[in-house]
């Protein structure tokens, strides 16, 4: 039996190490390779996530700048006039305005920073034309403050109720801009007949205008009993004036007007709006927001706010546009007398005066037409800057590293690079995340030099 055995021989310690470091040396190279799989798995997913919702950003602020300034049916001014270049341009489109409270124009556009007196005209005495301020207006926002203004009531006593700029959710970004734009919404009034059939002449020379009679798909409960101004329009004037009788399907030019309007003559497709309601005011700017991880970090949000917002009673409403926007940045080019087009600051554009103006056909007496070059604004540059949202901590300094045109940056360079005018840091951002610039030009389509 003891014959038999045989003596049998496992491995030596020696033999054991050495298998044991080889498969450690296969294991690190197994966990290298899906290490770095994994970190670029991650950022191809928030580079993707990143333009995704920079594309939406523009797409959206570029289908309101078109429609910014847009009247309501006529696509030019009427009779041109002789251009210092030689050419003729369209008249300005403005609608008279003979309300005559001095408030209840700017309560009606929503969002309006630009109050009656110095630097701006007086509180009008007799009918005037829309004033070109309230056709658009920006404000250029860097790391302390805002220039012509800031926007908000919280700085400026004249502001809007949005956020003041800060570092806390649902502050406004700090050092992001912000822009607002008027145009009447298409869809919105009431279609009139050609023929004047619903508009009566009253013995005091007063309108009475039965909506009932009008093609619409609204009813009388939509000219609200908050809403004291009316805008009858047809295809090549409009006029803006006190109504009564809101919430009944018989409205009255009676109240608060300098004179009363009158019935156009031969009406083109003639239409009755509900200011507050119809002519469209819509804000963006950046909001900051909780990023999700639970870790506490922030990014910024597009917000488009509409006619005031969601707690205004004149169908407002304030929506998140996409999520990850940093920066926000806008140039104004203005078409000048020349057909020439020449970029702008918000500040530039705001201390315009009559002499870089055509003239108005009324004008407000004794005021200088300040602001005038908003109406001529005929393209808009956007520039976003887009996070990942996510902090990667295993980014390297070169994917960190961006672009940004309102830096004056045009060659890749660290967040927190000399020459930028607000940093993630500033902004409370984390730095350990993809950034990455978007840029459009719009071409503003209702530009009124």
């Amino acid at each position: 039996m003891s014959g038999r055995l045989r003596y049998q021989r496992g491995l030596s310690l020696i033999e054991l190490m050495i298998a044991m470091l080889l498969g450690l040396l296969v294991s690190a190279g197994v966990m290298a390779v899906f290490t770095s799989s994994s970190r670029s798995r991650l950022a191809q997913e928030q580079l993707a996530r990143l333009q995704e919702e920079g594309r939406f950003a523009i797409t959206q602020i570029r289908d309101d700048l078109m429609l910014s300034g847009a009247p309501y049916c006529a696509g030019s001014g009427g009779n041109g006039h002789l251009s210092a270049a030689g050419i003729y341009l369209d008249q300005l489109r403005m609608p008279t305005v003979y309300a005559s409270e001095p408030g209840a124009l700017m309560a009606a556009l929503s969002d309006a920073t630009t109050p009656w007196g110095s630097p701006y005209p007086s509180a009008p005495a007799e009918p005037y034309s829309l004033p070109s301020f309230l056709a658009m207006r920006g404000y250029d926002c860097a790391a302390s403050d805002c220039k012509p203004v800031d926007p908000s009531n919280k700085r400026n006593r004249h502001g809007f109720s949005i956020p003041a700029m800060g570092v806390s959710v649902d502050d406004r970004v700090v050092g992001a801009s912000v822009l607002t734009v008027r145009y009447l919404d298409p869809s919105g009034g009431w279609s009139l007949s050609p023929d004047g059939h619903g508009i009566t002449v009253n013995a005091d020379g007063s309108l009475s205008i039965d909506i009932s009679a009008a093609t619409s798909k609204l009813s009388a409960k939509d000219f609200a009993v908050g809403d004291p101004l009316a805008l009858l329009a047809d295809c090549s004037q409009g006029q803006i004036f006190a109504v009564s009788g809101q919430g009944s399907s018989q409205l009255t030019s009676t109240g608060n007007n300098f004179t009363q309007p009158a019935v156009f003559e031969n009406m083109v497709a003639p239409k009755l709006f509900n200011l507050s309601r119809d002519w469209r005011t819509v804000t963006y700017f950046l909001k900051v927001v909780d990023n999700g991880d639970g870790m506490g970090h922030t990014t910024g949000s597009l917000i488009r706010r509409v006619n005031g917002g969601s707690t205004a009673s004149r169908d407002g409403s304030s929506e998140e546009v996409a999520r990850g926007v940093e920066r926000l940045d806008f140039k104004y080019g203005v078409q000048l007398s020349d057909g020439r087009v020449r970029y702008y600051t918000a500040e530039q554009v705001d201390n315009s005066s009559g002499r870089d103006c055509s003239s108005v056909s009324l004008p407000i007496r004794g005021g200088q037409d300040r602001g005038c070059l908003w109406h001529s604004v005929s393209l808009i540059e956007v520039t976003l800057l887009m996070d990942g949202q996510q902090p990667l901590y295993s980014l390297t300094e070169d994917e960190l590293a961006y672009t940004y045109a309102a830096d004056g940056l045009v060659t890749p360079a660290s967040p927190t690079a000399k020459g930028r005018k607000v940093t993630p840091l500033q902004q409370g951002f984390p730095l350990p995340m993809l950034r990455r610039e978007f840029t459009t030009v719009v071409a503003l389509r209702n530009v009124n030099p």
